[in-house]
């Protein structure tokens, strides 16, 4: 089975890289010597110390896998190739909810970069999938939990 594509921005690719190196440079060398400290105080059996500073040894080594697969695997989107005429990864979206009529603004990204306190929302969200390839006017219609909302897609911009 292949491994899955990460579709990335430029900015998303730095901040994956910039987080990869901070896990294995600082954190690495940090819990490794609170495992150290830990291993001083005697006896490892009943010491939590030394058992919280293995788990997080164990999360930080199953975060910096991940994120190694994510670059190894990344496609990064050419910014010239991005096309404002319909809606893709890369580009600024300005919905306006036809219910009560508010208008949001989101980017549309790749789901390692996905980030809804940024605006940023996944090509493979609900959302995303619904006005992926629409055009401006276009009204698209995205279930949900509470029932299907509707957005009108007003405008379409590049954002990189």
């Amino acid at each position: 089975m292949a491994e899955k594509q990460f579709i990335l921005t430029a900015e998303g690719l730095k901040k994956i890289e910039q987080k990869f190196e901070y896990l294995k440079s600082v954190r690495r060398r940090e819990v490794a010597e609170r495992i150290k400290q830990a291993i001083e105080f005697g006896d490892i059996s009943e010491n939590s110390e030394y058992e919280d500073a293995k788990n997080e040894q164990a999360f930080i080594e199953g975060e910096i896998i991940t994120l190694e697969k994510m670059l190894r695997n990344s496609k990064v989107i050419d910014e010239q190739e991005i096309k404002t005429d319909v809606v893709s990864i890369g580009v600024t979206v300005v919905l306006k909810d036809l219910e009560f009529g508010d208008e949001f603004e989101y980017t549309l990204v790749g789901s390692a970069e996905a980030d809804p306190v940024e605006f940023k929302i996944s090509n493979e969200s609900p959302v995303g999938q619904a006005i992926l390839g629409q055009k401006i006017g276009s009204i698209v219609e995205v279930n949900v939990p509470a029932g299907i909302l509707k957005y009108e897609v007003i405008d379409i911009k590049r954002n990189l």
